[in-house]
């Protein structure tokens, strides 16, 4: 598929269903791009594609499955938002550092594929709000689905959650007290079953 160039291709791209609930138009929506009157579509929609479904069935599905609707706050990012949101610091990386990740259709430097999207879950945000409750959640992930990286943050429990083709399988905090690295492999109880951290949080 080539780049979108009008708006009825852009509305074919937006129909792309990319797993049972989620269709590709669910993604393109940028604050950063409404503000600054920029196109956030992406240049190789064929590999945005593939790295999106992967996310989708993988870990928003079942994240879904498990815990209700699930809120996108910002996911796909073009290189060109994504270079503006950096240069003006807007909490976006360099682009080097969010191709597959936050930037879908650009593999990274080793040539791998991957994707990310910046969500919040409802049903625990609104019942888990007193400080550290977000390694429920993040520990819950973690022994349940094949997460790439977390990054979690302060407001609401928001946090990146991301798919790649070859794991990190780290948890970052950018929550007040709690900020750094929750776990990575090779870190003591990286591997255990954090149950007994989790238990209980799934909605009745």
């Amino acid at each position: 598929m080539r780049k979108p160039q009008t708006v009825a291709a852009l509305t074919e791209l937006g129909r792309v269903q990319l797993s049972r609930s989620f269709f590709m138009r669910d993604f393109l929506y940028s604050d950063i791009a409404a503000v600054h009157g920029l196109s956030n579509v992406p240049d190789d929609p064929d590999l945005a594609i593939a790295a999106g479904t992967r996310l989708c069935e993988e870990l928003l599905e079942p994240l879904q499955d498990a815990f209700g609707r699930i809120a996108i706050r910002s996911a796909y990012r073009s290189a060109e938002v994504n270079a503006l949101g950096h240069s003006k610091n807007y909490n976006c990386a360099p682009n080097e550092r969010n191709y597959a990740y936050h930037i879908w259709d650009r593999r990274d430097a080793k040539g791998h594929m991957g994707a990310a999207a910046s969500i919040v879950v409802p049903s625990f945000a609104s019942r888990f709000d007193q400080p550290g409750d977000w390694k429920r959640l993040a520990w819950w992930i973690h022994d349940n689905l094949p997460y790439a990286t977390m990054e979690f943050f302060p407001v609401r429990w928001a946090f990146n959650l991301g798919w790649h083709e070859h794991p990190a399988r780290a948890i970052m905090s950018h929550v007040p007290n709690d900020r750094g690295l929750l776990t990575k492999p090779g870190m003591a109880g990286h591997d255990d079953d954090h149950r007994a951290e989790w238990e209980g949080i799934l909605p009745a």
